[in-house]
């Protein structure tokens, strides 16, 4: 064994309990003075801007670096710290590298559709399940549109780049569509846009939280649109990574037939996973009763879960699919509130893993997992994340 690869840990899940500090009771009261959790929201990017400006200023340390290279020769990415920043924390581009200060190594824009979107009109949209430490929401993919996103990107990728993080924007198509051959001119239409902008492109299929069905639902169209994007990325330059946003309430039988169609069409990589739809709560180990959940839409709907709870999905995930598709890249995601997890999952098969919903429970959580994740390492004998050349 190489002491820069991960040791796989036993197959028992961990949730590697911390203890609440001084900063996470502040974050509590201030949860509570601000009651709202979408003002919080909102006032991220806000918070990741006066953190770039207070010193002292902080830097990962090295031994957390990490560069992904690809099996398809797309462009490697290369990460101050494996943790990036999940898709829908940033849904408008702003303050892009001013994360770096929150402790990320990359983030993930949007997600983005052709046109703006004010997203879901009912209020509230999101809730937090303090006792299971995680998340309810039906967002509804608001977002500028991918014209401002992907301006937003390209004007901030160097600063990134300077920083130690790595870009990706997510896509999805306009919720309501219903013609096929209108979803794939118009997710093509995204995907270009995105592509000349950013450093990874990440396809959001299977968003649950939108009211409309999901793209994933249908592996027939999935397939085709897969090749579309696929066929359309050979005639763009440079080659750069495409990664698809799985649902982690596919049975085993439709998680395989999904990961054909994934390697059959040449995708790049998997997103494990995006956020459980909430009317399924009944197959997650919730502490609460089901009854517990409100609705998140005007039509009653419950939208889609994630935090602390998804992560008995998302580790044994990353093992099947290292398994099934050896030289497909994975962003795991799903639970991950704790560095040990994070190196469990990169010792499971991960190449990196993406968070948010910790933000909301502790208090400049990246840096705590970062802390954590070198603890980890040198208990495990592990001395950097990056394989030898």
């Amino acid at each position: 064994m190489n002491s820069t690869t991960p040791v796989e840990t036993p197959s028992v899940l961990k949730h590697h309990e911390y203890e609440p500090t001084l900063g996470d009771r502040w974050l509590a009261f201030l949860k509570k003075v601000v009651a709202n959790p979408e003002t919080r929201h909102k006032s991220l990017d806000f918070y990741a801007g006066l953190s770039a400006k207070t010193p002292p200023f902080r830097h990962a340390d090295p031994a957390l670096s990490r560069i992904i290279r690809f099996q398809d020769r797309s462009l490697p990415i290369h990460l101050s710290s494996p943790i990036i920043l999940a898709a829908g924390a940033n849904k408008y581009a702003r303050h892009l590298a001013d994360f770096a200060s929150l402790g990320f190594g990359g983030i993930t824009v949007g997600s983005a559709t052709l046109a703006a979107r004010d997203g879901n009109p009912y209020r509230p949209r999101i809730r937090l399940l303090e006792g299971e430490r995680g998340m309810q929401n039906a967002m509804g993919l608001n977002n500028p549109g991918i014209e401002v996103i992907a301006r937003e990107v390209d004007k901030g990728l160097e600063a990134c780049h300077r920083r130690g993080m790595a870009v990706g924007i997510s896509i999805a198509d306009t919720p309501g569509l219903t013609d096929e051959d209108e979803i794939i001119a118009e997710t093509l239409a995204v995907f270009r846009k995105a592509y000349a902008a950013a450093d990874y492109l990440e396809l959001n299929l299977s968003c649950p939280n939108t009211g409309a069905d999901r793209l994933d639902s249908d592996p027939s169209f999935l397939a085709t649109l897969l090749r579309e994007i696929m066929d359309t990325r050979k005639s763009l330059a440079p080659r750069k990574a495409v990664l698809v946003k799985l649902s982690p309430d596919m049975n085993a039988r439709a998680l395989d037939n999904t990961l054909r169609i994934v390697a059959d069409t040449g995708i790049t990589g998997v997103v494990l996973f995006n956020t459980f739809p909430a009317e399924k709560s009944r197959y997650l180990k919730l502490r609460a009763p089901e009854t517990f959940l409100l609705p998140v839409t005007g039509e009653g709907r419950l939208g889609g879960l994630s935090g602390r709870p998804l992560y008995q999905n998302t580790l044994p995930a990353v093992r099947h699919i290292r398994r099934a598709l050896p030289k497909t890249a994975i962003f795991a995601a799903g639970g991950v509130d704790h560095g040990a997890k994070v190196l469990d999952l990169l010792a499971a098969g991960a190449d990196a893993v993406q968070a948010y919903t910790v933000l909301a429970y502790r208090w400049n959580a990246a840096w705590k997992m970062q802390d954590e994740l070198l603890t980890a390492m040198r208990a495990r004998g592990v001395t950097s994340l990056n394989e030898p050349d």
